[in-house]
C-alpha cells in the first residue's frame, strides 16, 4: 500500500522559499507570478491494511509541524 502526504505552510505563515522562487521567476522574465507557496510531498510504502488514522498520527508526530503546516493524506 502506498500513501502520499502533501504538506504546506498554513495561510499567513511567511514562506521565504516561496518568495525566493517568485523573485527568481520574475528575474527570468515570468512577470505574471504574484505569489508562490512551496511545500513538500512525502511518499510512504506501507503494509497493507495500514489505517488512515495511523498515517495521520505519523503526520501529527513527525511528518508535519502542525503549528505552522497543514497536511493532506492521499492513499494510492
Amino acid at each position: 500500500m502506498k500513501a502520499r502526504v502533501h504538506v504546506m505552510l498554513k495561510n499567513g505563515v511567511l514562506d521565504p522559499q516561496g518568495e525566493a522562487v517568485r523573485h527568481a521567476l520574475g528575474s527570468l522574465g515570468f512577470d505574471g507570478v504574484e505569489g508562490v507557496r512551496q511545500g513538500k510531498i512525502i511518499e510512504l510504502d506501507l503494509a497493507d491494511g495500514t489505517s488512515e488514522d495511523m498515517i495521520s498520527e505519523m503526520c501529527e508526530k513527525l511528518l508535519a509541524n502542525t503549528v505552522i503546516e497543514s497536511y493532506r493524506v492521499e492513499v494510492l
